[in-house]
């Protein structure tokens, strides 16, 4: 199984996905943005205004995360926004082809409380910011069909992250 959890900045999808890693056994973290990474470095000459927007990243995600699960027999937890329709399709389509199960998770919050947990960020850095304000109004654009896509959606706007962990662990051991 590949747990995504989905959802825009400050909604809690790292800190669910680590405290999820440690509630499971079995599970481990898969971080799609770092095959980002990779692809942006090797592609310098192909400029994007985001990785997701290499048709190499919708495709190796799924590769990637099999190669995990095959190295170490473990189920996967993927903390990342995929804020395009077309794009999830792709991501879940490649897994499906490799016989993954994907219980689509959905983080969702008020807006008024996203941006207030951006500006609390003391990790990122300063010029960072901006960017991930503006990415609450495109997973505002994206939410009617990222709420209908998922297997469940958990409202983080009043929940810590352990709580958010919480549900989410017993809906997942409800379904292994």
């Amino acid at each position: 199984m590949i747990v995504w959890l989905n959802g825009t900045f400050g909604v809690g999808k790292t800190t669910t996905s680590a405290n999820l890693e440690k509630r499971l056994d079995g599970f481990r973290q898969f971080d799609p943005e770092w095959v980002g990474f990779m692809l942006a470095n090797n592609l310098t000459d192909h400029p994007v205004t985001d990785f997701q927007q290499h048709p190499s990243w919708r495709r190796l995600v799924p590769v990637v995360a099999d190669e995990i699960v095959r190295a170490t027999g473990q189920h996967l937890v993927a903390a990342q926004s995929v804020l395009v329709e077309d794009y999830w399709a792709e991501i879940t389509r490649g897994l499906h082809a490799m016989h993954h199960e994907v219980f689509h998770v959905v983080l969702d919050a008020d807006s008024d409380r996203l941006h207030a947990r951006i500006d609390a960020d003391e990790v990122e850095p300063d010029h960072i910011r901006p960017w991930r304000h503006r990415h609450v109004e495109v997973y505002e654009g994206a939410r009617e069909w990222l709420i209908d896509s998922a297997d469940m959606v958990v409202d983080t706007s009043t929940l810590d992250a352990a709580a958010t962990a919480n549900q989410i662990e017993s809906a997942i051991t409800a379904r292994l």
